[in-house]
């Protein structure tokens, strides 16, 4: 630490922080400095700033501390407890000082550890594990010292060291055979003890170390005695010595590639057979990262090498008798297919086109049609893991096979499924085919292809179609491999009973009702024709009268499919056919219990409900109106029957349940309705066309817009209101509103001698504004008001004021009107000066205007 100096004296001035319940906690102000302690020690130290002597702050360097430089006066860090500290310096020289004399102590501290060989931190008082030597009476010693390093992470670390760095693994080894002659249980178990540990420090180096040559035997050999299981011995170590399993189809000539074979397939035995009960998280993700590894090391070595390709799948030729080589081909392709998986995308591209250019189809064809059923299946996944990765690759062979006119792979796949006796073939062969047969399967895997190898992809589209051969493709499957496939189903016609299936008809049964749910969600008009020349639907009912329930639900699952799609030629097959017969049935067979069954038949009947599809809806009720009213646990069937009443109600019921127009007018009248030939109600009364005149014009006027009202023709208002509001004063009349008119440059005016028969229009910039026709009666009382109101004006000479009524004044009583018609001024002429001239009434029909007090 001598090549450490410590920052300079002058005062840092800080605050000290302390996280607490994540909340910054202020220690206090103070002054900082670092100082060295000795060649392995150095400190950061607060002195108080009100008191000297206390020290708020005293921390040590550690070299694995993760300190935080933020802004320009923070540093942050977790001390050794946990604790979340921080210092704010005063300025950003200070935290500077202190910066560069913190990673400087580091940088010696990181130095100083690696030239010791040791990774402990200087805050830990953790000293270097030294175990006993190796020795049947030192066992409980060295049990009980590693339990006690596994506590710890450092005793841990500091464990696994000391067993690399003093070949401690070796040494035990010997022990096992000297307590196995001894006989000695309890030696035994502690050594199966002491090397489960060693496997579970979780460090990769032991990991590989325990799988080599030298020291694998001895290693599962203490394996084999759990004291777990005191009474049972395991034998790992004769099937790991039987050199039989492992079989070299083609002679792998680099030594390192065999090595990284035999080490994989010990650490996959590790992991599945002797370690599976007590294996944790860590340590089974680093044997899984240990074998991922070590299979992209021999996949890529293996399928980069032409030599050994060439003659891996020349062993498929003619030339080649021995059965049992061609069997361990097809087994050892099917392994590198399924590592193939766990590659990059790039990589599995590489692989799958080295393997197709030296004949992976062909190898796929003789293992699909193999006598050993073991074959069939290895040959299955080679297909299934090839179309995972690319559909659109296969479908093209496929089809230039067809072009060459000979048999493509989907008439291979589809004898495979109706004849094969493996349930778990049939399976791979069924979803195969419908990989196959998906027009958007991996529609982007040939340009991921033509991104790893352009000339491959050149190649493909040079001798076959491009994309629109997948049209021609399916095209070419319906016209000549679609009836092959679905025979078995046609040749239901004509079963009496359902009985008797067995369990290989019962699941072939199943995949084909799959694999036709399937056709009519992705091929739309071909899957209609084909099901309508071939009758399958009828079929698939056939078979809801077997006893096996799962193939009764895959029936029922087709007709919910159909009726899915909103598709009227499928609603019309079903009804036609009276394939809602054997599904009522089996409602009606499974209606006391609530099974998967019943549950399945009421969402079928639920959906038709809640989506109205009216043909359905009208073919149940017509039909089956008894049974289904019988039906009262659910209110399915109930809703339905009311679905179809409502659509078959007489039409005059439903026009006089929402007409409300009125039959003396095509324009719809806002308060009239007829009902038995008379009005809503006679106690109403009719409103006042000028009061309609006045109010459904205010609103322009207050919006400061032209006014225009079309004039009302024979008396009558263009729109009535729903309510008539009676008057706050009891007035039998109705409310007189008053027609507007402003003054011109003519000067002409609205005068009392208009009459009702000729409506006069009073020209005003706004806009004309057209006077409505009066009564007899409101023309006299609007003679004498303004008789009043001129009286009143010429009492009080001078007075110009003005009126305003709110555009909201719908509700306006009459009373309230005619006082405010006695504050209406006379208009004194056009500029308001000299002596009287032709006296106009007007009410300006603006909202807000001077005159407050008529409001």
């Amino acid at each position: 630490m001598a090549l450490v100096a410590a920052p300079g004296n002058e005062r840092k001035r800080v605050k000290v922080y302390e996280l607490k319940n994540n909340d910054w906690f202020d220690r206090g102000t103070g002054f900082c400095k670092g100082i060295v302690v000795n060649q392995e020690e150095a400190k950061i130290l607060v002195a108080s700033e009100d008191d000297p002597t206390r020290q708020l702050l005293e921390t040590r360097i550690s070299k694995d501390d993760g300190y935080q430089k933020q802004q320009d006066t923070l540093i942050v860090w977790t001390e050794q407890n946990g604790t979340d500290m921080a210092l704010s310096f005063q300025e950003p020289e200070g935290c500077a000082g202190i910066w560069d004399f913190v990673n400087e102590v580091q940088s010696r501290l990181q130095a100083l550890a690696q030239d010791d060989g040791l990774s402990d931190d200087i805050g830990d008082n953790i000293s270097p594990i030294m175990l006993p030597p190796p020795d049947l009476g030192n066992l409980p010693e060295i049990e009980n010292h590693m339990r006690a390093a596994n506590a710890t992470p450092g005793g841990r670390e500091s464990l696994a060291k000391f067993i690399l760095q003093q070949d401690y693994i070796p040494k035990l080894i010997p022990l096992v055979e000297m307590a196995e002659d001894l006989e000695s249980a309890s030696d035994l178990h502690r050594l199966c003890s002491i090397m489960k540990m060693l496997i579970l420090l979780n460090d990769t180096a032991i990991i590989e170390y325990v799988v080599t040559d030298e020291v694998l035997l001895g290693v599962v050999g203490a394996l084999e005695y759990d004291p777990d299981f005191p009474l049972h011995k395991a034998n790992h170590r004769q099937y790991l010595s039987d050199e039989s399993k492992f079989k070299e189809v083609v002679k792998i000539e680099d030594q390192h590639i065999r090595k990284k074979i035999h080490y994989t397939y010990r650490l996959q035995y590790l992991k599945d057979v002797v370690l599976a009960r007590i294996l944790d998280d860590p340590t089974f993700s680093v044997l899984n990262s240990l074998i991922f590894f070590h299979q992209v090391d021999i996949v890529q070595h293996l399928q980069g090498n032409g030599a050994f390709l060439k003659e891996l799948f020349g062993i498929f030729s003619a030339e080649e008798q021995n059965a049992q080589r061609k069997k361990d081909a097809v087994l050892f392709i099917q392994q590198c297919c399924a590592i193939a998986k766990s590659l990059q995308a790039n990589a599995r591209a590489q692989l799958y086109q080295n393997f197709i250019s030296n004949g992976l189809l062909d190898v796929i064809q003789y293992a699909l049609k193999h006598h050993d059923a073991s074959v069939r299946v290895a040959g299955t996944d080679i297909l299934v893991a090839l179309i995972d990765h690319d559909a659109l690759m296969v479908r093209s062979y496929i089809f230039k096979a067809i072009q060459e006119k000979s048999k493509p792979l989907t008439d291979t796949l589809i004898e495979l499924l109706l004849i094969e006796v493996d349930l778990g073939v049939k399976a791979q062969m069924a979803d195969a085919i419908k990989v196959l047969l998906d027009p958007n399967a991996n529609s982007q895997s040939i340009e991921a292809i033509g991104r790893t190898n352009s000339d491959f992809l050149a190649k493909i589209r040079g001798t076959l179609p491009s994309m629109p051969q997948t049209d021609s493709f399916i095209q070419n499957f319906y016209d000549e491999s679609a009836r092959k496939l679905f025979q078995p189903l046609k040749d239901l016609e004509g079963k009496d009973s359902m009985d008797d299936l067995s369990i290989q008809e019962v699941s072939l049964y199943s995949h084909l009702v799959e694999v036709l749910c399937f056709f009519i969600r992705q091929h739309s008009f071909r899957s209609k024709y084909f099901i309508l020349s071939e009758g399958l639907a009828a079929r698939v009912a056939q078979l809801m009268d077997c006893p096996e329930k799962h193939l009764k639900l895959t029936a029922l699952k087709y007709f919910r499919t159909c009726i899915g799609l909103h598709d009227e030629f499928h609603n019309r097959q079903i009804i036609q056919h009276q394939l809602f017969e054997p599904i009522l049935k089996i409602l009606f067979d499974t209606m006391p219990r609530d099974n998967l069954l019943n549950s399945a038949c009421l969402e079928l009947f639920e959906f038709i409900k809640r989506e109205n599809i009216k043909m359905i809806v009208t073919h149940l009720v017509e039909t089956y109106r008894e049974k289904l009213q019988t039906i009262t646990y659910v209110d399915t069937f109930q809703n339905l029957i009311l679905r179809y009443d409502q659509m078959h109600e007489p039409p005059t019921t439903q026009e006089l349940e929402n007409s409300f127009t009125s039959v003396d007018s095509d324009t719809p009248a806002r308060n009239v309705g007829i009902v038995n030939g008379g009005r809503w109600s006679q106690g109403l009364k009719e409103a006042d066309p000028d009061e309609e005149a006045y109010f459904n014009g205010s609103d322009d006027e207050d919006d400061g817009l032209p006014n225009t009202v079309k004039p009302v023709l024979n008396g009558a208002s263009p729109v009535r209101p729903l309510v008539n509001y009676p008057d706050d004063e009891g007035d039998d009349d109705g409310m007189d509103i008053l027609a507007t008119s402003a003054p011109t440059g003519s000067a002409q005016t609205c005068t009392s001698t208009q009459t009702q028969e000729t409506p006069r229009t009073s020209p005003s910039p706004m806009g004309a504004v057209v006077s409505p026709p009066e009564r007899i009666s409101e023309k006299r009382r609007r003679e004498e008001d303004e008789e009043d109101e001129l009286l009143a004006n010429i009492s009080t000479p001078g007075t110009k004021r003005r009126a305003s009524v709110s555009s909201n004044s719908s509700r306006t009583s009459t009373g309230g009107l005619q006082r405010l018609r006695r504050r209406t001024p006379i208009n004194s002429g056009k500029d308001g000066g000299g002596g009287p001239k032709k006296i106009s009434i007007s009410i300006p029909l603006k909202s807000g205007g001077e005159g407050g007090e008529g409001d």
